[in-house]
Protein backbone atom coordinates (compact mmCIF):
# COMPACT_ATOMS: atom_id res chain seq x y z
CA UNK A 1 0.00 0.00 0.00
CA UNK A 2 1.03 3.58 -0.10
CA UNK A 3 2.76 5.06 2.75
CA UNK A 4 1.22 8.97 2.86
CA UNK A 5 3.82 11.07 4.55
CA UNK A 6 2.51 13.71 7.04
CA UNK A 7 2.14 17.19 6.50
CA UNK A 8 3.74 19.95 7.90
CA UNK A 9 0.48 20.86 9.43
CA UNK A 10 -0.22 17.09 10.98
CA UNK A 11 3.40 17.28 12.66
CA UNK A 12 2.86 20.79 14.18
CA UNK A 13 -0.52 19.28 15.61
CA UNK A 14 1.16 16.07 16.71
CA UNK A 15 3.87 18.32 18.25
CA UNK A 16 1.17 20.91 20.22
CA UNK A 17 0.17 17.86 21.82
CA UNK A 18 3.34 16.50 23.05
CA UNK A 19 3.98 20.32 24.43
CA UNK A 20 0.31 20.51 26.10
CA UNK A 21 1.73 17.25 27.74
CA UNK A 22 5.12 18.54 28.96
CA UNK A 23 2.87 21.35 30.22
CA UNK A 24 0.24 19.11 31.75
CA UNK A 25 3.28 17.31 33.77
CA UNK A 26 6.57 19.43 34.07
CA UNK A 27 4.53 20.94 36.85
CA UNK A 28 5.02 17.97 38.91
CA UNK A 29 8.53 17.88 38.45
CA UNK A 30 9.70 21.42 38.90
CA UNK A 31 9.26 23.83 40.76
CA UNK A 32 6.95 26.02 39.98
CA UNK A 33 7.27 30.34 41.49
CA UNK A 34 6.77 33.01 44.64
CA UNK A 35 4.87 36.29 45.25
CA UNK A 36 5.74 40.10 46.49
CA UNK A 37 4.98 42.23 49.93
CA UNK A 38 2.46 44.86 49.62
CA UNK A 39 3.98 48.56 51.75
CA UNK A 40 7.13 49.13 52.66
CA UNK A 41 8.16 48.51 55.90
CA UNK A 42 11.29 48.98 58.18
CA UNK A 43 12.37 45.67 59.70
CA UNK A 44 10.79 45.70 63.29
CA UNK A 45 14.60 44.73 64.71
CA UNK A 46 16.73 47.69 64.20
CA UNK A 47 20.18 47.62 64.14
CA UNK A 48 22.17 45.90 66.83
CA UNK A 49 22.84 48.82 68.72
CA UNK A 50 18.65 48.56 69.45
CA UNK A 51 18.08 45.31 70.14
CA UNK A 52 15.95 45.80 72.69
CA UNK A 53 14.53 41.74 72.77
CA UNK A 54 17.71 40.40 71.77
CA UNK A 55 19.55 38.59 74.66
CA UNK A 56 23.34 39.07 74.62
CA UNK A 57 25.83 36.37 75.18
CA UNK A 58 27.41 37.09 78.67
CA UNK A 59 31.05 38.87 78.04
CA UNK A 60 33.26 40.13 80.97
CA UNK A 61 35.43 43.15 80.66
CA UNK A 62 38.65 42.39 79.31
CA UNK A 63 41.73 41.92 81.46
CA UNK A 64 44.77 42.53 81.71
CA UNK A 65 47.65 40.10 80.55
CA UNK A 66 48.81 39.28 83.91
CA UNK A 67 45.36 38.33 85.20
CA UNK A 68 43.75 34.88 85.10
CA UNK A 69 40.87 34.68 82.67
CA UNK A 70 37.21 35.48 84.17
CA UNK A 71 35.33 32.95 85.25
CA UNK A 72 32.01 31.94 83.12
CA UNK A 73 29.13 34.38 83.48
CA UNK A 74 26.53 33.10 85.91
CA UNK A 75 23.78 30.85 85.17
CA UNK A 76 20.31 32.11 86.36
CA UNK A 77 18.74 29.43 88.62
CA UNK A 78 15.96 27.64 87.72
CA UNK A 79 13.31 29.69 85.95
CA UNK A 80 10.05 27.69 84.81
CA UNK A 81 6.61 28.38 84.30
CA UNK A 82 3.85 26.53 86.79
CA UNK A 83 1.60 25.65 83.98
CA UNK A 84 1.02 25.34 80.65
CA UNK A 85 -0.90 28.32 78.86
CA UNK A 86 -1.83 29.60 75.36
CA UNK A 87 -2.20 32.46 74.30
CA UNK A 88 -2.94 34.81 70.67
CA UNK A 89 -1.05 38.05 69.46
CA UNK A 90 -3.27 39.82 66.89
CA UNK A 91 -2.61 41.86 64.14
CA UNK A 92 -4.31 43.05 61.04
CA UNK A 93 -2.59 40.56 59.29
CA UNK A 94 -2.05 37.45 61.17
CA UNK A 95 -3.72 35.51 63.91
CA UNK A 96 -0.65 33.73 65.92
CA UNK A 97 -1.48 31.14 68.97
CA UNK A 98 1.60 30.47 71.30
CA UNK A 99 2.14 27.73 73.62
CA UNK A 100 4.44 28.06 76.33
CA UNK A 101 5.53 24.57 76.60
CA UNK A 102 8.99 24.73 74.46
CA UNK A 103 7.86 28.58 73.42
CA UNK A 104 6.56 27.23 69.93
CA UNK A 105 3.89 28.13 67.78
CA UNK A 106 0.39 26.09 67.15
CA UNK A 107 -1.06 28.55 65.05
CA UNK A 108 0.05 31.23 62.23
CA UNK A 109 -3.11 32.35 60.69
CA UNK A 110 -3.12 35.04 57.62
CA UNK A 111 -5.85 36.86 58.17
CA UNK A 112 -6.30 38.07 54.07
CA UNK A 113 -6.21 35.09 52.87
CA UNK A 114 -8.82 32.25 53.20
CA UNK A 115 -7.92 28.49 52.32
CA UNK A 116 -9.23 26.38 49.63
CA UNK A 117 -12.52 24.70 51.92
CA UNK A 118 -15.29 25.75 49.98
CA UNK A 119 -17.54 23.36 51.87
CA UNK A 120 -17.27 25.59 55.03
CA UNK A 121 -19.77 28.37 55.24
CA UNK A 122 -17.49 30.80 57.25
CA UNK A 123 -14.30 31.31 55.52
CA UNK A 124 -11.36 29.77 57.46
CA UNK A 125 -7.59 31.92 57.15
CA UNK A 126 -4.81 30.20 55.90
CA UNK A 127 -3.01 28.74 58.71
CA UNK A 128 0.92 28.40 57.88
CA UNK A 129 1.37 25.60 60.55
CA UNK A 130 0.75 21.65 59.43
CA UNK A 131 -2.04 21.47 62.30
CA UNK A 132 -1.85 17.40 61.52
CA UNK A 133 1.80 17.48 62.48
CA UNK A 134 1.92 19.37 65.77
CA UNK A 135 1.37 15.40 67.60
CA UNK A 136 3.75 14.25 65.62
CA UNK A 137 6.91 16.32 65.40
CA UNK A 138 8.30 19.45 67.38
CA UNK A 139 6.00 22.38 66.46
CA UNK A 140 7.11 25.41 64.88
CA UNK A 141 9.80 27.55 66.71
CA UNK A 142 11.19 24.83 68.66
CA UNK A 143 15.07 24.67 69.33
CA UNK A 144 16.77 22.10 67.09
CA UNK A 145 20.43 21.08 68.66
CA UNK A 146 23.23 19.67 66.03
CA UNK A 147 23.47 15.49 66.59
CA UNK A 148 27.22 15.65 68.67
CA UNK A 149 25.57 18.30 71.29
CA UNK A 150 24.01 17.09 73.97
CA UNK A 151 22.16 19.71 76.49
CA UNK A 152 21.36 18.93 79.93
CA UNK A 153 17.51 19.31 79.19
CA UNK A 154 15.23 19.43 76.38
CA UNK A 155 13.84 22.87 76.20
CA UNK A 156 10.97 22.14 74.09
CA UNK A 157 9.25 20.33 76.60
CA UNK A 158 9.55 22.90 79.28
CA UNK A 159 7.30 25.34 80.96
CA UNK A 160 8.55 28.99 79.61
CA UNK A 161 8.26 31.87 81.85
CA UNK A 162 6.23 34.35 79.81
CA UNK A 163 6.61 38.32 79.68
CA UNK A 164 4.80 40.24 77.70
CA UNK A 165 6.15 44.02 77.30
CA UNK A 166 3.37 44.78 75.17
CA UNK A 167 0.08 43.20 72.82
CA UNK A 168 2.43 43.07 69.93
CA UNK A 169 5.27 41.66 71.60
CA UNK A 170 5.95 38.20 74.10
CA UNK A 171 9.52 37.20 75.51
CA UNK A 172 9.51 33.35 76.80
CA UNK A 173 12.68 32.27 79.18
CA UNK A 174 13.51 28.90 80.84
CA UNK A 175 16.19 27.71 83.19
CA UNK A 176 17.03 24.49 84.65
CA UNK A 177 20.29 26.04 86.53
CA UNK A 178 22.39 24.70 83.88
CA UNK A 179 20.79 25.76 80.45
CA UNK A 180 19.67 28.99 80.18
CA UNK A 181 16.83 29.85 76.87
CA UNK A 182 15.55 32.99 76.02
CA UNK A 183 13.41 33.78 72.56
CA UNK A 184 11.26 36.70 71.73
CA UNK A 185 8.62 37.95 69.46
CA UNK A 186 7.54 41.58 68.50
CA UNK A 187 4.96 41.73 65.50
CA UNK A 188 3.69 45.05 64.07
CA UNK A 189 0.24 46.00 63.55
CA UNK A 190 0.29 46.64 59.89
CA UNK A 191 3.48 44.36 58.45
CA UNK A 192 4.21 40.81 57.58
CA UNK A 193 7.40 41.30 58.92
CA UNK A 194 8.33 39.98 62.78
CA UNK A 195 11.50 40.33 64.78
CA UNK A 196 12.71 36.88 66.45
CA UNK A 197 15.35 36.59 68.89
CA UNK A 198 16.82 33.31 70.17
CA UNK A 199 19.42 32.74 72.83
CA UNK A 200 20.48 29.60 74.43
CA UNK A 201 23.45 29.01 76.76
CA UNK A 202 25.36 26.08 78.89
CA UNK A 203 26.64 26.66 82.01
CA UNK A 204 27.26 30.16 80.76
CA UNK A 205 28.91 28.98 77.26
CA UNK A 206 26.75 29.87 74.23
CA UNK A 207 25.03 26.61 72.64
CA UNK A 208 24.48 26.67 68.97
CA UNK A 209 20.97 26.37 67.65
CA UNK A 210 18.79 27.02 65.33
CA UNK A 211 14.54 27.45 65.22
CA UNK A 212 12.57 24.84 63.37
CA UNK A 213 9.60 24.59 61.48
CA UNK A 214 8.71 21.20 61.13
CA UNK A 215 6.08 18.85 59.60
CA UNK A 216 5.48 21.40 56.48
CA UNK A 217 4.47 24.32 56.01
CA UNK A 218 1.68 26.67 53.80
CA UNK A 219 -1.75 26.32 52.57
CA UNK A 220 -3.10 22.70 53.15
CA UNK A 221 -5.86 23.02 51.22
CA UNK A 222 -3.89 24.06 47.95
CA UNK A 223 -3.99 21.93 45.24
CA UNK A 224 -0.44 19.38 45.18
CA UNK A 225 0.10 21.23 48.65
CA UNK A 226 3.07 18.43 49.16
CA UNK A 227 4.59 18.71 45.81
CA UNK A 228 5.08 22.81 46.17
CA UNK A 229 6.26 22.90 49.79
CA UNK A 230 10.34 23.24 49.39
CA UNK A 231 12.96 24.29 51.60
CA UNK A 232 15.45 27.06 50.21
CA UNK A 233 18.09 30.02 51.00
CA UNK A 234 19.41 33.00 48.90
CA UNK A 235 23.18 32.69 48.58
CA UNK A 236 24.25 36.17 48.80
CA UNK A 237 28.12 35.23 47.02
CA UNK A 238 26.20 33.70 43.60
CA UNK A 239 23.30 36.05 44.48
CA UNK A 240 21.13 32.91 43.25
CA UNK A 241 17.72 31.45 45.05
CA UNK A 242 18.55 27.95 45.97
CA UNK A 243 15.72 25.31 46.37
CA UNK A 244 15.74 22.20 48.35
CA UNK A 245 13.11 19.24 47.69
CA UNK A 246 11.96 17.10 50.71
CA UNK A 247 14.02 13.91 48.95
CA UNK A 248 17.35 15.92 50.21
CA UNK A 249 16.41 14.47 53.58
CA UNK A 250 15.15 11.08 53.08
CA UNK A 251 18.36 9.75 54.91
CA UNK A 252 18.35 12.40 57.58
CA UNK A 253 18.82 16.11 58.55
CA UNK A 254 20.85 17.80 55.38
CA UNK A 255 22.73 21.11 56.34
CA UNK A 256 24.17 24.08 54.22
CA UNK A 257 25.55 27.35 55.61
CA UNK A 258 27.28 30.31 53.67
CA UNK A 259 26.17 34.05 53.49
CA UNK A 260 22.81 33.97 53.10
CA UNK A 261 20.39 37.12 52.55
CA UNK A 262 17.57 34.62 53.91
CA UNK A 263 16.30 31.08 54.57
CA UNK A 264 13.39 29.26 55.20
CA UNK A 265 9.90 27.58 53.54
CA UNK A 266 7.52 28.07 50.93
CA UNK A 267 4.48 26.99 49.46
CA UNK A 268 2.65 28.01 45.88
CA UNK A 269 1.83 31.07 47.38
CA UNK A 270 3.66 31.44 50.66
CA UNK A 271 6.87 32.01 52.36
CA UNK A 272 8.02 32.08 55.80
CA UNK A 273 12.03 33.45 55.56
CA UNK A 274 14.40 34.55 57.96
CA UNK A 275 16.77 37.26 57.13
CA UNK A 276 19.52 37.73 59.55
CA UNK A 277 20.54 40.89 61.22
CA UNK A 278 24.10 41.68 62.01
CA UNK A 279 25.73 38.15 61.03
CA UNK A 280 26.47 37.26 57.59
CA UNK A 281 26.80 33.67 58.02
CA UNK A 282 23.55 31.28 58.37
CA UNK A 283 23.01 27.29 58.56
CA UNK A 284 19.55 26.16 56.62
CA UNK A 285 18.79 22.17 58.02
CA UNK A 286 16.36 20.42 56.20
CA UNK A 287 14.31 17.81 57.55
CA UNK A 288 11.94 15.05 55.92
CA UNK A 289 9.13 13.75 58.67
CA UNK A 290 7.09 11.02 57.64
CA UNK A 291 3.16 11.79 58.14
CA UNK A 292 -0.24 10.24 57.82
CA UNK A 293 -2.26 11.84 55.23
CA UNK A 294 -5.54 12.03 54.62
CA UNK A 295 -5.79 8.58 53.60
CA UNK A 296 -3.64 7.38 56.67
CA UNK A 297 -0.36 6.86 54.23
CA UNK A 298 2.86 7.93 55.08
CA UNK A 299 3.71 11.14 53.38
CA UNK A 300 7.37 12.82 53.40
CA UNK A 301 7.03 16.47 54.30
CA UNK A 302 9.47 19.09 54.15
CA UNK A 303 10.53 20.91 57.38
CA UNK A 304 13.24 23.58 58.42
CA UNK A 305 15.70 25.03 60.74
CA UNK A 306 17.72 28.36 60.54
CA UNK A 307 20.14 29.50 62.96
CA UNK A 308 23.54 28.28 63.85
CA UNK A 309 24.61 30.37 66.31
CA UNK A 310 24.47 30.54 70.53
CA UNK A 311 22.20 33.61 69.69
CA UNK A 312 20.33 34.20 66.49
CA UNK A 313 18.66 37.00 65.63
CA UNK A 314 16.41 37.53 62.65
CA UNK A 315 13.71 39.78 61.16
CA UNK A 316 11.09 37.37 59.67
CA UNK A 317 8.58 37.48 56.51
CA UNK A 318 5.99 35.04 56.69
CA UNK A 319 3.51 35.83 54.18
CA UNK A 320 2.34 36.08 50.39
CA UNK A 321 4.70 36.09 47.91
CA UNK A 322 3.44 39.45 46.21
CA UNK A 323 5.55 40.60 44.12
CA UNK A 324 5.27 44.11 44.53
CA UNK A 325 5.39 43.62 48.21
CA UNK A 326 8.88 41.38 48.41
CA UNK A 327 9.85 44.11 46.20
CA UNK A 328 9.74 46.75 48.79
CA UNK A 329 10.98 44.93 51.64
CA UNK A 330 14.38 43.43 49.79
CA UNK A 331 14.89 43.20 45.98
CA UNK A 332 16.18 39.78 46.75
CA UNK A 333 13.07 38.34 47.80
CA UNK A 334 11.61 38.97 44.18
CA UNK A 335 13.61 35.75 43.62
CA UNK A 336 10.41 33.92 45.35
CA UNK A 337 8.33 34.16 42.69
CA UNK A 338 9.67 31.96 39.82
CA UNK A 339 8.94 32.68 36.10
CA UNK A 340 11.03 30.03 34.67
CA UNK A 341 9.52 26.81 32.82
CA UNK A 342 11.93 23.37 32.81
CA UNK A 343 15.36 26.15 33.65
CA UNK A 344 14.03 28.51 30.83
CA UNK A 345 13.56 32.07 32.13
CA UNK A 346 10.61 33.44 30.70
CA UNK A 347 10.58 36.83 32.56
CA UNK A 348 10.72 39.05 29.71
CA UNK A 349 7.44 37.99 28.44
CA UNK A 350 6.06 36.87 31.92
CA UNK A 351 6.52 40.18 33.89
CA UNK A 352 5.21 42.46 30.97
CA UNK A 353 1.89 40.32 31.49
CA UNK A 354 1.63 40.16 34.76
CA UNK A 355 1.81 44.17 34.59
CA UNK A 356 -0.97 44.57 32.22
CA UNK A 357 -3.36 42.07 34.29
CA UNK A 358 -2.85 44.04 37.08
CA UNK A 359 -2.87 47.16 35.42
CA UNK A 360 -6.95 46.00 33.45
CA UNK A 361 -7.86 44.60 36.57
CA UNK A 362 -6.88 47.40 38.61
CA UNK A 363 -8.24 50.16 36.37
CA UNK A 364 -10.72 49.00 34.18
CA UNK A 365 -12.44 45.44 34.98
CA UNK A 366 -11.89 45.70 38.70
CA UNK A 367 -11.99 41.60 38.33
CA UNK A 368 -9.45 39.21 37.14
CA UNK A 369 -11.67 37.15 35.13
CA UNK A 370 -12.35 39.73 32.97
CA UNK A 371 -9.23 41.24 33.28
CA UNK A 372 -7.54 37.70 31.35
CA UNK A 373 -10.70 38.10 28.75
CA UNK A 374 -9.64 41.90 27.80
CA UNK A 375 -5.88 40.70 28.00
CA UNK A 376 -6.28 37.66 25.47
CA UNK A 377 -7.92 39.60 22.99
CA UNK A 378 -5.75 42.51 23.00
CA UNK A 379 -2.58 39.54 22.92
CA UNK A 380 -4.75 38.08 19.42
CA UNK A 381 -5.41 41.10 18.01
CA UNK A 382 -1.94 42.08 18.40
CA UNK A 383 -0.74 38.39 16.76
CA UNK A 384 -3.46 38.49 13.91
CA UNK A 385 -1.13 39.67 10.77
CA UNK A 386 0.61 36.35 12.11
CA UNK A 387 -2.71 34.27 11.67
CA UNK A 388 -3.03 36.20 8.51
CA UNK A 389 0.00 35.58 7.32
CA UNK A 390 -0.81 31.59 8.34
CA UNK A 391 -4.23 31.76 6.61
CA UNK A 392 -2.32 32.98 3.10
CA UNK A 393 0.51 30.32 3.37
CA UNK A 394 -2.46 27.44 3.92
CA UNK A 395 -4.64 29.08 0.87
CA UNK A 396 -1.32 28.90 -1.24
CA UNK A 397 -1.07 25.21 -0.01
CA UNK A 398 -4.50 24.62 -0.88
CA UNK A 399 -3.76 25.43 -4.63
CA UNK A 400 -0.92 22.97 -5.41
CA UNK A 401 -2.47 20.04 -3.72
CA UNK A 402 -3.28 18.62 -7.13
CA UNK A 403 0.80 19.20 -8.03
CA UNK A 404 1.82 17.81 -4.64
CA UNK A 405 -0.49 14.70 -5.17
CA UNK A 406 0.88 14.09 -9.03
CA UNK A 407 4.62 14.54 -7.73
CA UNK A 408 3.38 11.67 -4.63
CA UNK A 409 2.27 9.63 -7.52
CA UNK A 410 5.65 9.87 -9.58
CA UNK A 411 7.63 8.68 -6.49
CA UNK A 412 5.18 6.37 -4.77
CA UNK A 413 6.59 3.52 -4.98
CA UNK A 414 9.99 4.54 -3.89
CA UNK A 415 11.63 3.29 -0.92
CA UNK A 416 12.13 5.77 2.22
CA UNK A 417 15.93 5.06 2.25
CA UNK A 418 16.30 5.45 -2.19
CA UNK A 419 18.31 7.87 -2.99
CA UNK A 420 15.97 9.08 -5.46
CA UNK A 421 14.51 10.42 -2.24
CA UNK A 422 16.08 13.50 -3.05
CA UNK A 423 15.17 14.30 -6.32
CA UNK A 424 11.67 14.23 -4.44
CA UNK A 425 12.37 16.62 -2.17
CA UNK A 426 14.03 19.17 -4.62
CA UNK A 427 11.29 18.21 -6.71
CA UNK A 428 8.71 19.86 -3.38
CA UNK A 429 10.79 22.90 -2.91
CA UNK A 430 10.88 23.61 -6.08
CA UNK A 431 6.93 24.34 -6.63
CA UNK A 432 7.10 25.55 -3.02
CA UNK A 433 9.36 27.80 -4.87
CA UNK A 434 7.69 28.72 -8.34
CA UNK A 435 4.19 29.54 -6.37
CA UNK A 436 6.05 31.61 -3.66
CA UNK A 437 5.33 29.40 -0.56
CA UNK A 438 6.90 29.48 2.45
CA UNK A 439 7.29 25.27 3.80
CA UNK A 440 7.10 26.95 7.42
CA UNK A 441 5.08 29.72 6.62
CA UNK A 442 2.03 28.12 8.08
CA UNK A 443 4.39 26.61 11.14
CA UNK A 444 6.18 29.77 12.24
CA UNK A 445 3.27 31.92 13.41
CA UNK A 446 2.11 29.05 15.74
CA UNK A 447 5.70 28.53 17.18
CA UNK A 448 5.92 32.26 18.10
CA UNK A 449 2.56 31.92 19.84
CA UNK A 450 3.25 28.71 21.80
CA UNK A 451 6.21 30.88 24.46
CA UNK A 452 3.09 33.52 24.63
CA UNK A 453 1.44 30.75 26.10
CA UNK A 454 3.82 29.12 28.16
CA UNK A 455 4.78 32.75 29.90
CA UNK A 456 1.28 33.38 30.69
CA UNK A 457 0.86 29.97 32.51
CA UNK A 458 3.73 30.75 34.60
CA UNK A 459 2.12 34.29 34.99
CA UNK A 460 -1.57 32.75 36.23
CA UNK A 461 0.16 30.24 38.03
CA UNK A 462 2.32 32.97 40.50
CA UNK A 463 -0.32 35.50 40.58
CA UNK A 464 -1.07 35.50 44.11
CA UNK A 465 -4.08 38.19 42.71
CA UNK A 466 -5.43 35.12 41.33
CA UNK A 467 -5.53 33.39 44.45
CA UNK A 468 -9.11 33.39 45.73
CA UNK A 469 -10.30 35.69 42.51
CA UNK A 470 -14.12 35.00 41.18
CA UNK A 471 -15.23 35.33 37.80
CA UNK A 472 -18.89 34.19 37.17
CA UNK A 473 -19.30 30.84 38.60
CA UNK A 474 -16.14 30.32 39.37
CA UNK A 475 -14.65 30.57 43.30
CA UNK A 476 -11.12 30.44 42.63
CA UNK A 477 -9.41 31.58 39.34
CA UNK A 478 -5.70 30.11 40.72
CA UNK A 479 -7.87 26.11 41.21
CA UNK A 480 -9.86 24.16 38.37
CA UNK A 481 -13.59 24.58 38.90
CA UNK A 482 -15.67 23.35 41.48
CA UNK A 483 -18.25 22.27 39.71
CA UNK A 484 -19.42 18.56 39.30
CA UNK A 485 -18.50 18.43 35.81
CA UNK A 486 -16.20 21.97 34.82
CA UNK A 487 -17.52 24.11 32.44
CA UNK A 488 -14.94 26.10 30.77
CA UNK A 489 -12.89 23.05 29.59
CA UNK A 490 -15.90 21.19 28.05
CA UNK A 491 -16.51 24.43 26.43
CA UNK A 492 -12.83 24.82 25.52
CA UNK A 493 -13.14 20.93 23.57
CA UNK A 494 -16.19 22.51 21.67
CA UNK A 495 -14.45 25.36 20.68
CA UNK A 496 -11.32 24.04 20.08
CA UNK A 497 -13.54 21.46 17.34
CA UNK A 498 -14.86 24.46 15.48
CA UNK A 499 -11.65 25.85 15.65
CA UNK A 500 -9.70 23.25 13.85
CA UNK A 501 -13.43 22.47 11.43
CA UNK A 502 -12.98 25.89 9.92
CA UNK A 503 -9.24 26.12 9.72
CA UNK A 504 -7.53 24.81 6.08
CA UNK A 505 -5.43 21.97 6.62
CA UNK A 506 -4.12 21.30 3.10
CA UNK A 507 -2.32 18.22 2.45
CA UNK A 508 -3.62 16.39 4.96
CA UNK A 509 -5.80 13.08 4.43
CA UNK A 510 -9.18 13.05 5.11
CA UNK A 511 -9.91 10.41 7.30
CA UNK A 512 -6.74 11.84 9.60
CA UNK A 513 -8.08 14.91 8.84
CA UNK A 514 -11.66 14.03 10.88
CA UNK A 515 -9.10 12.05 13.58
CA UNK A 516 -7.19 15.03 14.69
CA UNK A 517 -10.15 16.89 13.92
CA UNK A 518 -12.17 14.97 17.01
CA UNK A 519 -8.65 14.07 18.91
CA UNK A 520 -7.11 17.09 18.85
CA UNK A 521 -10.25 19.03 21.11
CA UNK A 522 -10.49 15.78 23.47
CA UNK A 523 -6.66 15.81 24.36
CA UNK A 524 -6.60 19.96 24.54
CA UNK A 525 -9.97 19.50 26.82
CA UNK A 526 -8.41 16.41 29.35
CA UNK A 527 -4.90 18.30 29.47
CA UNK A 528 -6.61 21.45 30.56
CA UNK A 529 -9.17 19.95 32.98
CA UNK A 530 -7.11 19.49 35.78
CA UNK A 531 -4.98 23.21 35.06
CA UNK A 532 -6.34 26.73 37.16
CA UNK A 533 -9.65 27.99 35.86
CA UNK A 534 -7.83 31.30 34.90
CA UNK A 535 -5.64 29.69 32.48
CA UNK A 536 -8.67 27.28 30.83
CA UNK A 537 -10.39 30.47 30.47
CA UNK A 538 -7.26 32.33 28.65
CA UNK A 539 -7.19 29.63 25.92
CA UNK A 540 -10.89 29.58 26.00
CA UNK A 541 -10.91 33.13 25.32
CA UNK A 542 -8.21 32.31 22.77
CA UNK A 543 -10.35 29.89 20.72
CA UNK A 544 -13.46 32.37 20.45
CA UNK A 545 -11.14 35.04 19.42
CA UNK A 546 -9.78 32.35 17.04
CA UNK A 547 -13.13 31.54 16.07
CA UNK A 548 -14.39 34.83 15.16
CA UNK A 549 -10.73 36.20 13.01
CA UNK A 550 -11.51 32.83 10.98
CA UNK A 551 -14.73 34.01 9.76
CA UNK A 552 -13.76 37.18 8.88
CA UNK A 553 -10.47 35.50 6.92
CA UNK A 554 -12.23 32.71 5.43
CA UNK A 555 -15.05 35.24 4.41
CA UNK A 556 -12.44 37.81 3.20
CA UNK A 557 -9.69 35.79 1.47
CA UNK A 558 -11.43 32.85 -0.35
CA UNK A 559 -9.87 29.73 -1.38
CA UNK A 560 -7.89 29.94 -4.51
CA UNK A 561 -8.86 27.40 -7.84
CA UNK A 562 -6.40 24.73 -7.64
CA UNK A 563 -3.71 24.78 -9.76
CA UNK A 564 -4.31 22.67 -13.29
CA UNK A 565 -2.69 19.82 -13.48
CA UNK A 566 -1.24 18.83 -16.97
CA UNK A 567 -1.20 14.78 -16.96
CA UNK A 568 2.66 13.21 -17.79
CA UNK A 569 3.22 12.49 -21.07
CA UNK A 570 3.92 8.89 -21.97
CA UNK A 571 6.81 8.48 -23.22
CA UNK A 572 7.52 6.71 -26.70
CA UNK A 573 8.75 3.07 -27.18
Amino acid sequence: MEKKELSMEVRLLLAFVLVGLILFLTPYFYKQPPPAPEAKVTPPVPAATQKSNAIPVPVTAPAASNTPAPPPAEVPGAIEAPEEKTFAIDTNYYHVEFDNRGAVIHRWQLKKFRNHDFGSKVPVPVDLVNAASLSKVPAPFSVAFKQDQHPSTDPNTRLFQVQRPDDLSVIFEFSDGHMDVKKSFKFLKDSYLVAVDSNVTQDGAPLPHSLSWRGGFGDETDNNAVTNQHALYYDTVNSKLNVKQVKEAKNGPASWAGQFSFAGLEDHYFAAVFMPEGRSLVELTAFSDNLPDAAGKDQARIGAAVGGEGSNSFTLFAGPKDYNLLGKIDPKLEALIDWSYVGVSLAFLGKPLFVMLAWTADHLTHNYGWAIVLVTVAINTVLFPLRLSQLKSSRKMQAIQPLIKQLNEKYKSLPLKDPRQAEKNQETMDLYKKHGINPLGGCLPMLIQLPILVAFYKVLAVMIELRGASWLWVHDLSQPETLAIRALPVILIVTQYLQSKMTPQPGVDPSQQRMMMLLMPVMMGYIFYFLSSGLVLYYLTSNLVGIAQQVILNRATPAPAPVEVKPASKKKK
